[in-house]
């Protein structure tokens, strides 16, 4: 049997990431969660890049744990 994961890639722009502290706290806050199978970070252009399964986890849920660890999702 072929198990088929709705993996996909969306960049979500943050605000309010200034030095590698809120890099690190950004990536382990979304790698922890259910479904996320990976993040970048480039702390630059604030952009968070994260692969994950769609059906176990949404959009939605990756917005809130940013902004829960005190960071601005920019809609």
């Amino acid at each position: 049997m072929d198990i088929k994961m709705a993996n996909i890639s969306k960049v979500i722009i943050v605000d309010g990431m200034s030095c590698n502290h809120c890099v690190n706290a950004v990536t382990e806050a979304l790698s922890e969660l259910d479904g996320v199978n990976g993040v970048q970070v480039n702390l630059t252009e604030k952009e968070v890049s994260v692969q994950f399964d769609s059906e176990k986890i949404n959009d939605q849920k990756l917005f809130e744990t940013i902004e829960e660890i005190g960071y601005d999702v920019i809609h």
